[in-house]
């Protein structure tokens, strides 16, 4: 016998109303931070070595999705800035 799995209780809630950084990739966030400040600016105030040691947006992703700190430090500053 077979269950049908109902396809409804599967499905994740696409709408986050309450989290600022819904929809937006990280991408996004370091290419907007470096068009806003640029690398040795942003070094300086997140003083990371993805942002200080031969910077690239591709470095800079790799290290962010593996380091939860910097990478709640990264979007903390994308915020802070928006807000602006």
């Amino acid at each position: 016998m077979s269950e049908e799995i109902d396809p409804e209780a599967k499905k994740v809630p696409q709408n986050q109303p309450n989290n600022p950084l819904h929809g937006v990739k990280l991408a996004e966030i370091v290419e907007f931070l470096v068009d806003e400040y640029g690398w040795e600016r942003l070094g300086q105030i997140i003083q990371i070595n993805c942002f200080t040691s031969n910077p690239s947006v591709g470095s800079s992703l790799k290290f962010l999705r593996r380091t939860a700190w910097a990478r709640n430090k990264v979007e903390k500053l994308y915020l802070d800035t928006k807000r602006k």
